[in-house]
């Protein structure tokens, strides 16, 4: 009786342990690999790569809107612009694609999304686009660490692909 409950015990053990480490690897890490530049290399399928590359020249033109649009003291079209590329466009993503990227990157990306949203709640409330422009300084910090940090890589391409 002992023998058993002593093995049902390890084997819960083994279970807990294989379980923290698969979340680890697919909350924490992603699929990821050291570059010589210094950055990390998250590893996506060719499309996975450029559906991400698109949704960030789409966040770059919304940046480049939203700034001629607050020189134009047009706040409307800042909440518009900002409220489109907010929290709502980050839902829906594939699992899969979510589970490969790091949770650093993640969480950049998702505060990105939520300080679109913000700005878009601040332009409600200000005319004043040097105000608008802060923010979206702010914003942009995100862009850079992201670009600082990472850079995307095609899973079994050759290593020197950019």
């Amino acid at each position: 009786m002992k023998l058993g409950c002593k093995l049902g015990w390890l084997l819960s053990a083994v279970l807990a342990i294989g379980l923290v480490a698969m979340a680890y690897t697919f909350l924490v890490v992603g699929t990821t690999e050291p570059h010589a530049d210094g950055r990390t290399v998250v590893l996506l399928s060719a499309d996975e790569r450029n559906k991400v590359l698109g949704a960030m020249r789409g966040l770059l033109e919304t940046v480049q809107g939203i700034t001629l649009a607050a020189i134009d003291g047009d706040m409307e079209e800042v909440q518009t612009l900002a409220t489109a590329v907010g929290m709502a466009a980050a839902s829906g993503e594939s699992p899969a694609l979510i589970r490969k990227l790091p949770l650093e990157f993640k969480t950049l990306g998702m505060g990105t999304h939520q300080a679109f949203d913000d700005l878009a709640t601040l332009a409600t409330v200000t005319e004043d686009p040097l105000e608008i422009l802060g923010e979206m300084g702010k914003v942009m910090g995100n862009c850079t660490s992201c670009h600082a940090g990472y850079r995307l890589g095609i899973e079994g391409a050759d290593k020197e692909q950019p």
